[in-house]
């Protein structure tokens, strides 16, 4: 199913947050956040971690011609939130492949850190100009390997 594990190299599993508000457009029907939208919670925390945390920002992953492709995004919902609730996504690199990341994460309602969700995603690193899956760059994997 996933590409092989890169043998030699452990994941720092460092765990990093990011805090979030529910706004009004997150609502469903019955007044809750809708359940698509824990998954855009979940990447727009990667997109910030990837820039603050691991030092390497979206912007620079295309201006070195490579994106991100979701291949696999799974998800156990526990509580909802509602609007103005204010949250943390938490997410760490589990595992490393040759051509992506296994990124677990969680999502905690503030101020008692109870868990909403928790999950896992599978990110393929592809060239912008072929559209293919890369084999990771060694200087991609020494940024992520904290």
């Amino acid at each position: 199913m996933r590409d092989q594990l890169l043998h030699g190299l452990e994941p720092g599993r460092t765990a990093y947050e990011t805090a979030m508000t529910v706004r009004p457009d997150d609502l469903d029907m019955f007044c809750h956040v809708h359940a698509s939208k824990y998954q855009d919670y979940v990447l727009a925390a990667r997109f910030d971690q990837m820039k603050r945390c691991y030092g390497i920002s979206m912007e620079a992953f295309i201006e070195a011609g490579y994106g991100w492709y979701v291949r696999t995004f799974q998800i156990e919902y526990i509580r909802s939130l509602g609007l103005g609730d204010t949250f943390t996504v938490r997410t760490w690199i589990q595992d490393f492949y040759r051509k992506g990341v296994f990124v677990q994460f969680e999502i905690l309602s503030k101020p008692r850190e109870k868990k909403v969700c928790q999950g896992s995603s599978h990110y393929s690193l592809v060239s912008l100009k072929t559209q293919r899956s890369e084999i990771i760059p060694d200087w991609i994997v020494e940024k992520y390997a904290v």
